[in-house]
Order: structure tokens, then C-alpha cells, then sequence
């Protein structure tokens, strides 16, 4: 096995190390995770666990679940999955960034009750064990925890929730979970357990998957449009959420309403005492970097967003559409563009392609990169410019874009993060 950093070793360092230690970066199964998990005292919190699974709106529901409990007073511990500008972002307390040192030490923790196990982990598991160090060390009320890939075999899937919340099922990393809706949602389902709340938010019919599990665990079921519902009071402040027995006028914030209503969901099922005020609030302090983040850099406005697949863009071209309607001054979108090769590329250019009138492409420097051609093809008859990196197209963008011109830079979180990099490399 790799000879393990030390201690006093930087961040950098124990995220190469932990690149390295297992044969994939992606390996799907519990059977290795769960020894080291049991090892390292983390299978079993005293806390209360939420856990969401779903293909998209699983940032967005965890950190506004989050924000509410912070908001509440509880001492919540947040894991979300993958980040964008740094991997500090996946491990939060209180809703601040957990420090370089703690996830170091905690790292040190990981490495030796999987040399004791005399198992490997991968990149993944290794990492969100070590978040569930941190939340055991500090004494978390509540661990808010974001499934990364699926959700039956999912290392997150080793603690067991007390409140389950299933965001939407997409056809999303079918090599991994199935090429069908019901394969996936099986998948999904995978976080259910006897006795306790399940919320399923998909816009779809529940899929037979979802309620089978829910049956057989004997676990309530409350289901979006059913048995929960919220309405846009269409002036761009408040919305209502509804359900029985239980009317809430609350501010819109900035994320997505459907999102937001799943967690005021979860939080109303989860036995912990959450009032109005602090839901308004969390409501309102709930921020998620690469969900249509909007910047101002170098007196260009771009705006960032991490879809990258169909139901994400969906959403993407709403937030877009009713940017542009409340600031006509931009007439065009510039987009910075790349995808990984294993996601629907046709679909998400087939989406976008009426509303972006130029695109700047690159390869992405990551292993499951689209290759350039893979993007041509995609984008036949658009009006593409080619350039060696992102960190290139994106500087062209600033470079170039006329005032009345929006860039958008989407497709992948590693389009975003190369971005920050450049952005970084600037400063």
C-alpha cells in the first residue's frame, strides 16, 4: 500500500494520496466501507441524520436544509459532493468551510483504520469518512449528508437516516445506476429504512422502485404535488408551502423553489424543532456556488452554473429566461462550454443552443473528458471558437464580449472549476 503523508503534510498532499490508493477513482459497494466506518465509530451517530439522494437539486435541498437548522441554533455538519472552486466546500460546520488541519486530521484517522482493516478506499469514500470523523469529533446535533452517487451502494448509505429525502430520478450515470428511470430510482431508494420519513420531490410519477422500498420498510411517504405543495405568489417575494394541517408564507431566496419545498418538507418530518422564523431564515441565508452564481469580473457579468444534464438546464434556462426579462440591457449569451463524455451532450446543447449565440469549447483536463470533436459534433451548425483550455475560452470571453453580451460558463463542475483556476492564476 502507498506509503501514507504525515500529519504535518498539506491538504494538496492527502487528496493526491487518497487519488492514488485505490484502483478506481468510482467503485460502487459497501463491503469494503463499512469495516473501516465501524473501525473509525461513525455508522451509528447520536445525531439526527438527513440523507438526500436524487439526480439533481441535491446541493441545493442540503444547503437549504442546512441553513435552516443553523438558523434554528443545532450544531449541523454538512457534506455535499463534488465541489467546484475548493474541496474544503464539502465539509461544513455551522455553514462555515471546515479548516485544512481538521480534514487532515481526520484524514490521518481514515488512513489508519483502513491499514488496520487491511482494506483500500477510494478518493470518495475515503473523503466522506472523513467527514463523519469531523461531525463525530464536534459533537454535530444533526448531519445533513448529500448521496454522490446513487444511493444503495453509496459510502454515504453506511450511516443510517432518520429522515430520507429523494430529490427527482434523471438518466444519469446509467453506466453506473441503469438506462432506465425505475433502475435508477431502485438505486435511489437504497437510502430507506424502516419507520422513517421518506420525501420523494420528482415532478414525474412516483416511480414503482420508490414506493415498494417505502411499503416494505413500512416508511411514511410524502410525495411532491400529493401530500406536500408550494405556489410562486408570483411577485418574487413570497411563496407558499402547503401541507396537511400546515400553511407557511415564507421569502422566496435564491435557490430553486422545488428544492427549497423539500427541505421545509424534511425539516417539518424530522421530530426536531424548527420554527417559522428560523425556516424563513434559513431560506434566506441559503447560497450554493455554481447554481447560477452570478459574478461581475473584470466589468463583464458572468454567471456560473454546474448542470449538466438535461432536467439541470431545464432549470438552468428558467433562472437564465428570467434574468435576461428583468435585465433587458443583455440581448446575447456568450457560453464557456465543455462536458464530460459520459453525459447526454446532444440533450444539454439541444437545450441551450436557441438562447447561446456563440461558443468558446475546450477539452477538459479531467480523465472522463469529451474529446473536442465529440463537442463539434454536438454543436453542429452553432457558431463554435476552439481553444487548447478553459482557462483560454474564458479569457477570451472577457476579452471579447460586447456590453450588451451575458457569459455563461456551464456543463460540467469541472468547466467551473477550471474557470476559478484561471481566476486564482489572475489575482
Amino acid at each position: 500500500m502507498n506509503t501514507a503523508p504525515l500529519a504535518t503534510d498539506d491538504l494538496n498532499t492527502w487528496l493526491n494520496y487518497w487519488s492514488h490508493v485505490h484502483v478506481t477513482g468510482i467503485d460502487l459497494g459497501l463491503e469494503r466501507v463499512i469495516p473501516v466506518a465501524e473501525k473509525l465509530g461513525v455508522t451509528h451517530p447520536k445525531a439526527k441524520v438527513i440523507t438526500v439522494a436524487g439526480t439533481n437539486g441535491k446541493g441545493s435541498t442540503t444547503t437549504t436544509l442546512a441553513a435552516i437548522l443553523n438558523a434554528q441554533g443545532y450544531r449541523v455538519g454538512l457534506y455535499q459532493s463534488p465541489h467546484i472552486y475548493r474541496f474544503n466546500e464539502r465539509v461544513k460546520l455551522a455553514g462555515v468551510e471546515v479548516d485544512d488541519q481538521s480534514l487532515i486530521d481526520a484524514f490521518v484517522q481514515v488512513d489508519q483504520a483502513r491499514r488496520d482493516c487491511d482494506l483500500s478506499l477510494s478518493f470518495f469514500e475515503a473523503t466522506t469518512l472523513a467527514a463523519f470523523v469531523i461531525f463525530k469529533a464536534r459533537d454535530c446535533d444533526v448531519w445533513v449528508l448529500e448521496v454522490g452517487l446513487g444511493g444503495r451502494l453509496d459510502v454515504v448509505n453506511v450511516v443510517n437516516p432518520d429522515v430520507a429525502v429523494i430529490t427527482n430520478i434523471g438518466l444519469d450515470h446509467v453506466d453506473w445506476l441503469g438506462d432506465s428511470i425505475e433502475k435508477i430510482a431502485y438505486e435511489k431508494a437504497g437510502i430507506i429504512r424502516p419507520n422513517i420519513p421518506v420525501i420523494f420531490a420528482g415532478q414525474q410519477d412516483l416511480p414503482q422502485a420508490i414506493h415498494d422500498k417505502a411499503a416494505t420498510c413500512n416508511a411514511p411517504l410524502f410525495v411532491l404535488n400529493r401530500d406536500y405543495f408550494y405556489r410562486d405568489m408570483q411577485d418574487g417575494q413570497l411563496w407558499m408551502f402547503a401541507a396537511s394541517g400546515c400553511t407557511l408564507k415564507l421569502p422566496t431566496g435564491s435557490l430553486a423553489l422545488d428544492n427549497i419545498s423539500t427541505a421545509v418538507a424534511a425539516v417539518l418530518h424530522s421530530g426536531l424543532e424548527i420554527t417559522q422564523d428560523a425556516i424563513a431564515q434559513g431560506i434566506q441565508t441559503a447560497k450554493l456556488a455554481g447554481r447560477f452564481e452570478i459574478r461581475q469580473i473584470q466589468g463583464k457579468t458572468v454567471v456560473f452554473d454546474a448542470g449538466h444534464n438535461p432536467h439541470g438546464v431545464e432549470f438552468l434556462l428558467k433562472q437564465l429566461r428570467n434574468f435576461l426579462n428583468y435585465n433587458k440591457q443583455y440581448t446575447e449569451v456568450v457560453s464557456v462550454f465543455s462536458m464530460l463524455a459520459d453525459k447526454d451532450i446532444n440533450s444539454v446543447v439541444e437545450l441551450l443552443k436557441d438562447s447561446v449565440v456563440m461558443w468558446k469549447i475546450a477539452t477538459l483536463n479531467v480523465p472522463r473528458a469529451a474529446e473536442i470533436t465529440v463537442l463539434d459534433q454536438a454543436l453542429q451548425g452553432e457558431t463554435i471558437q476552439h481553444f487548447d483550455s478553459i482557462q483560454l475560452a474564458f479569457k477570451s470571453a472577457l476579452d471579447e464580449t460586447k456590453n450588451n453580451q451575458l457569459i455563461l460558463v456551464c456543463g460540467s463542475f469541472h468547466t467551473l472549476e477550471a474557470v476559478w483556476e484561471y481566476l486564482e492564476e489572475c489575482q
